[in-house]
């Protein structure tokens, strides 16, 4: 492969249309000039009174309550790119607690993302602080992260526990915010350009800058690959040339921020992202596949954040997400069937982030939600003919949420926390959390965390015939609810040393999945609330220098998500891997890197639930 990287850093020079006159320097300036013109007299300078000196030295105890009650990760811009990922999915594989089956830009993303032991739909993801999630869940579910290039990306936190109360009671794996690249006060354009076999192609640039007020962000993102390389006889998608077919794909990704500063308190940010990804679908290695997949994607946000007064932030978003799924081919070479959902969504977020005393914190505010969904069956298969259908319907879901956060000692912190949930068609909930963090000594502290969660069941899941797979809605189905937590220690016994160990776990009742089903006579597969599922695991996060160049790091995730009822009970839920781990060394030196990477997967069980 061939690679191309280019760097230009650019810096403004305003001319100077008017002498400078004195009167207008600075102090320091001012000062300095009238002190070169000057006579040098010297000054008589009264003799120093003569007496002890008293020093008062003053030193501040350092604070040791961990920050929150549970784990929080945040991998920022320098971790991705040693780890040279391309996209979300990869730059999230191998993280503590996740596990991603299939990563990269053509990847089958119908095995699944899950985070400790969630589905990518019982997790909440968030672009800058604002929801992206819609809670799709037919065909390959609500957000494709191998989708969402990293170009633009400056940072990305994981957190679970609290992050529940302040982003949605869904959150029963944890929350997933993605901050992008803000502006910089000096012009920088970063481009680059790969080359690859199997007409693999990329292309990617992102220029930053400031005009007066206003900082801005720009950023372009392609991959394009045919992906025809030889497979072996006998293998899946293998054409006449024995080369594989339909595994071409082409995504883009277009993104553009900017900041204006109305004045030292206050700061309106307007983003936006557009993804367009078109490719061939090959998944679970079923010969023959010719379905296509053309998959958009848009968010933009606008977001005001006012300095009310010292310890007091307030900040008030809006957002408007769409999301285009569009799937087609043919069915055993005699039919042809295509399945469209275009769904879109209008947030609005209130959160008042107030120190109310000196140990007393107080986060609240007020989510707003609105969902829309269209959904399109068309099949010429005669025996499904009467499920040709278009449906749209729709939901508004406000939330109010407030979480205290309280310094019961200098190394003892409480966190309680209530959402209050509404919705259109399934009434109200109220889900509390609370945690709890000790800072035993300097080098370890102890926390755990409990939430109550709440998801409700997919537009999609009630009123859409999946005409791929032949899926049936439900209209009967009741939410998933259910509880999480977590409990861990954090440690760092020298400068060198740090990790955390955390167990996690989850009891979720009427988890909502297919499964065989009686309708009509016949036996079908149908969404189904299919009893409990009781998910636990541990997850492990290691860190150490070795010297001041070389580094390395080992992340490990066991999780166990038992089935509890139903017909496959006692068994582990289909898709969820009892391990995965993450092991890295890296060398960095005057301006150079070395890392090299491991990452183990101990499989999955193949069966759909």
């Amino acid at each position: 492969m061939l690679a191309v990287n280019f760097s230009v850093v650019g810096v403004a020079i305003a001319a100077q249309a008017e002498p400078i006159r004195v009167k207008d320097l600075p102090q320091s300036a001012r000062t300095a000039k009238l002190l070169l013109a000057a006579d040098p007299t010297p000054i008589a300078v009264p003799p120093a009174e003569t007496g002890p000196i008293e020093i008062t030295l003053t030193r501040k105890k350092a604070k040791t309550t961990p920050p929150t009650s549970a784990p929080t990760y945040t991998i920022d811009q320098a971790e991705i790119n040693k780890q040279g990922a391309n996209s979300l999915a990869e730059t999230l594989k191998g993280q503590p607690g996740f596990a991603i089956n299939d990563s990269g830009f053509g990847a089958d993303i119908h095995t699944g993302t899950y985070y400790r032991g969630a589905s990518i739909n019982q997790s909440v993801f968030l672009l800058n602080g604002r929801s992206i999630t819609t809670n799709v869940n037919t065909y390959h579910g609500n957000v494709d992260l191998n989708t969402i290039p990293v170009e633009t990306v400056d940072r990305v936190e994981l957190s679970s526990g609290s992050s529940s109360t302040l982003y949605g009671s869904e959150a029963f794996g944890g929350v997933v915010n993605v901050i992008t690249k803000p502006g910089t006060q000096i012009q920088k354009f970063n481009s680059q350009l790969q080359f690859g076999s199997y007409g693999q192609q990329t292309y990617r640039g992102s220029y930053t800058g400031a005009i007066g007020g206003l900082d801005y962000a720009l950023g372009y993102d392609r991959y394009k690959a045919d992906s025809d390389y030889p497979v072996p006889v006998g293998a899946a998608n293998r054409g006449t040339d024995g080369n594989l077919t339909n595994a071409d794909i082409d995504t883009s990704s277009y993104y553009a921020r900017f900041a204006v500063s109305l004045d030292p308190r206050n700061t309106l940010t307007l983003d936006g992202t557009k993804t367009t990804s078109r490719k061939g679908l090959i998944y679970f290695g079923f010969p023959f596949q010719r379905d296509r997949l053309n998959h958009d994607a848009f968010n933009l946000g606008l977001n005001w954040r006012s300095e009310l007064a010292k310890g007091s932030t307030l900040n008030a978003s809006v957002g408007f997400n769409k999301d285009y799924f569009h799937t087609f081919g043919p069915t055993a070479n005699l039919f042809f069937r295509q399945g469209r959902l275009n769904s879109s969504g209008l947030n609005f977020r209130l959160d008042h982030d107030w120190q109310v005393a000196s140990k007393a914190k107080l986060r609240w505010g007020f989510d707003a939600k609105t969902a829309f969904l269209t959904s399109e069956a068309d099949s010429t298969n005669p025996s499904v003919l009467r499920f040709n259908e278009s449906v749209k319907s729709s939901r508004f879901t406000p939330s109010l949420f407030a979480l205290g956060t309280f310094n019961l000692s200098n190394a003892l912190q409480a966190e309680v926390g209530l959402r209050q949930n509404f919705s259109s068609d399934f009434g109200g909930s109220l889900n509390p959390s609370l945690g709890l963090n000790w800072a035993a000594s300097k080098a370890v502290a102890v926390r755990g965390s409990w939430v109550s969660v709440r998801r409700l069941p997919g537009l999609d899941q009630q009123f859409a015939y999946d005409t791929v797979h032949n899926w049936f809605p439900n209209e009967d189905l009741k939410p998933e609810s259910g509880s999480s937590w977590t409990a861990g220690i954090d440690f760092k016994p020298s400068a060198k040393f740090s990790g955390q160990v955390t167990y996690f776990g989850s009891a979720l009742d009427d988890r909502i999945a297919t499964q065989p089903t009686r309708l009509n006579g016949r036996t079908v597969s149908q969404w189904q609330n299919i009893g409990r599922v009781n998910t636990g695991g541990v997850e492990l996060a290691l860190q150490y220098k070795i010297t001041p160049q070389w580094k390395t790091f080992a992340n490990y995730t066991y999780t166990s998500a038992k089935i509890k009822s139903g017909a496959e009970e006692g068994l582990q839920l289909s898709q969820v891997p009892f391990s995965v781990a993450q092991f890295g060394v890296g060398y960095e030196n005057k301006g150079w890197q070395l890392n090299l990477m491991a990452n183990y997967f101990s499989g999955a069980r193949r069966a759909f639930l």
